[in-house]
């Protein structure tokens, strides 16, 4: 079985989660699965093996269980992207809209230095307004984003499409 079928085969629908009228796909049981977990690194890992990527950047909080692992085997730092509030230190910060509702994120600013490429990773592409406002931080601190990567896209919600900034590489695994 392919990577995309494990994935597709793996992920839960929890309805009505986090509000009414939602299906939520639920990536917790990829998490149960350590084989198809690794999987899921290596092919990230293979795929950017030949890019120069400076930083890793996981948006809080699903971004930071594939995008740490990640960071450790290519040997590249890892950057938070967290909730407004949640970062001790000075930040930037964006707001965006999500598809049941807004919400800010933050970045420390001196996490990304002038001219260095950045790979944002989350679990879901839906909507896109999360890599976007993370794209505009990455930008604030004159970095470069040069791929956004996901385990899954809802393609119906067109997330990719939506992405503002078309010199962005996106890669998801697996499409609902």
């Amino acid at each position: 079985m392919d990577i995309e079928s494990k994935i597709k085969n793996t992920v839960r629908d929890v309805v009505d989660f986090p509000v009414k009228g939602v299906v939520f796909k639920d990536i917790t049981p990829i998490l149960k699965d350590i084989a198809l977990f690794k999987e899921i690194i290596d092919l990230f890992s293979y795929r950017y093996k030949n890019i120069k990527v400076d930083k890793i950047a996981g948006v809080e909080s699903r971004g930071f269980l594939f995008g740490m692992p990640l960071a450790v085997k290519m040997g590249i730092p890892f950057i938070p992207v967290r909730k407004k509030g949640k970062l001790p230190s000075k930040t930037v910060w964006a707001s965006y809209s999500l598809e049941y509702g807004s919400a800010t994120i933050e970045m420390h600013e001196d996490a990304v230095s002038e001219g260095e490429n950045v790979l944002l990773i989350d679990d879901f592409l839906a909507t896109g307004g999360t890599i976007n406002a993370s794209v505009e931080l990455v930008e604030k601190l004159k970095g470069k984003v040069i791929s956004a990567v996901f385990v899954c896209e809802l393609s119906f919600l067109k997330g990719r499409e939506n992405i503002k900034n078309k010199n962005i590489d996106v890669f998801s695994i697996a499409k609902f």
